[in-house]
């Protein structure tokens, strides 16, 4: 017997599976050890953990994923079972990844739990906000996750938080963002988990009046609910406390009084009412003036939502706000919404029929003498790209037009590389038409006049293209 020592994660894993594969041992020959070796009566004297050396190894990328995931889930054999399945996978036995496969069905049950343990940590983790003069991390939050997530499920929360610092700690470990690069630590030290765990919010009694207030025993099911939200999470939960206590008077205590049968059973009349009138009608709901997702709020103006009719089948998408914009609180406002606004109607269009907004709702700028000059957002994109989905949810267009880099990065969660690539082409994203093309204010920056005629020129052509595409 083998005894190899590593550190404990799937990375160092990984390392020496590759190693003992190109050394042809079979995985019952091999005994995994995640602490300091201990005197094992089967293992040979010169254990140490392997060397790691270039391999040629490959392996299908579905299996990867699988034994990622599996590697979370807490049980003394995950290292023996994961290597076992690529040991058989690598010789051929595809039958391993197989859910009709008696490893295969394990691997498989070991990352639904994962997964189902990482959508528990984003659903029942309680940031709690730390005081103003605190300093970072400015949320802090606890959870006792049941296997080893935290490393795959706090990525999800950065693009949430926004630039906002935050810690979450857990029994092993804590991830620690700073605005801009995310850190684990493990295990977790002991500072931070004190710090998580004795955190107190100011809003947490408002929330807890809120949850008591709307919580409907009508539609109290405790099976489902313990089936939704385990019972382990209570305790870590603001609300957790109440719980108990509302589920007990839905079964018999006074709210059961407003329920009663008796009710249900009395007479009423029909009322006619038109189809209009069935529904309230309410304001498009957000929260964008409240919004801190990053530090461009602080000197701007306002923030700028999007404008158009909530039916708009077509969708055009700038930068950011610019001076006049940030003053008046309306998109494409200034010198490059005179600009757009001309090519709109040489386009045969009407801007009373489209929903026009920015990538970053925020104006982001530098002084230059009395002046505020516009400055490119880099690191704003991504915090702001929650707003901009919450628009195409809300008018679900056919067509979109992305106005330069900005717009199509924040769409593409990614940097487009060179625009030049996109232009000129209609794209399928998402279900929906995409046409890229400049910013106006590209046209107004294009020094010679020929290439700004033709800026301009391919502005209005995407326009057009953006018009055909809606025809029948």
């Amino acid at each position: 017997m083998r005894t190899v020592s590593f550190d404990g994660s799937f990375a160092g894993w990984r390392r020496v599976a590759r190693q003992l594969l190109e050394q042809d041992i079979a995985p019952h020959e091999i005994s995994w050890q995640t602490e300091p070796l201990s005197n094992d009566l089967f293992a040979t004297a010169d254990a140490q953990p392997l060397e790691t050396a270039s391999s040629t190894i490959r392996v299908p990328r579905q299996l990867a994923d699988l034994l990622n995931l599996a590697a979370c889930y807490r049980h003394p054999q995950r290292w023996a079972l994961l290597y076992r399945v690529l040991w058989r996978v690598v010789r051929g036995d595809q039958a391993a990844m197989l859910a009709g496969d008696e490893d295969g069905s394990e691997l498989r049950r070991w990352a639904k739990a994962v997964r189902r343990e990482i959508h528990h940590l984003h659903a029942f983790l309680r940031f709690k906000q730390r005081g103003e003069h605190a300093g970072n991390p400015h949320y802090v939050a606890w959870h006792e996750p049941a296997h080893d997530v935290l490393a795959l499920a706090a990525p999800h929360f950065c693009n949430r938080m926004g630039n906002s610092s935050w810690l979450i700690a857990t029994p092993e470990a804590a991830a620690l963002w700073d605005g801009k690069t995310l850190t684990l630590e493990a295990p977790c030290p002991t500072g931070l988990e004190a710090l998580a765990k004795q955190q107190r919010d100011d809003g947490e009694r408002l929330w807890m009046a809120y949850y008591a207030s709307t919580f409907n025993p009508a539609r109290a099911n405790p099976k489902v609910m313990t089936g939704h939200m385990p019972r382990r999470f209570w305790k870590d939960l603001p609300e957790g406390p109440l719980i108990p206590t509302l589920l007990s008077e839905a079964r018999t205590g006074t709210q059961r009084t407003a329920q009663a049968k008796s009710v249900s059973e009395q007479t009423g009349k029909t009322v006619p009412v038109s189809a209009a009138e069935v529904l309230p009608v309410r304001e498009q709901p957000s929260t964008l003036e409240t919004c801190r997702r990053c530090p461009l709020w602080q000197r701007a103006t306002q923030a700028v939502p999007g404008e158009g009719p909530l039916n708009a089948r077509l969708f055009l998408i700038g930068e950011q706000p610019g001076d006049q914009e940030d003053l008046q609180g309306r998109p494409f406002m200034g010198p490059a919404g005179q600009v757009l606004d001309r090519a709109i109607r040489e386009a045969g269009l009407q801007r009373e029929s489209l929903y026009l907004t920015n990538a970053v709702k925020h104006f982001k700028w530098t002084p230059q003498g009395r002046r505020r000059k516009h400055v490119t957002p880099t690191v704003e994109i991504a915090p702001c790209r929650h707003w901009l989905e919450n628009e195409l949810d809300t008018i679900k267009p056919d067509v979109i037009v992305a106005l330069g880099a900005t717009a199509l990065e924040s769409l593409m969660h990614r940097k487009p590389g060179s625009l030049s690539e996109y232009m000129g082409r209609v794209t399928q994203w998402q279900g929906r038409w995409l046409i890229v093309t400049y910013h106006p204010s590209y046209v107004l920056r294009v020094p010679e006049e020929a290439r700004q005629r033709q800026a301009q020129a391919a502005l209005i052509a995407a326009l057009v293209q953006a018009r055909q595409l809606l025809e029948p």
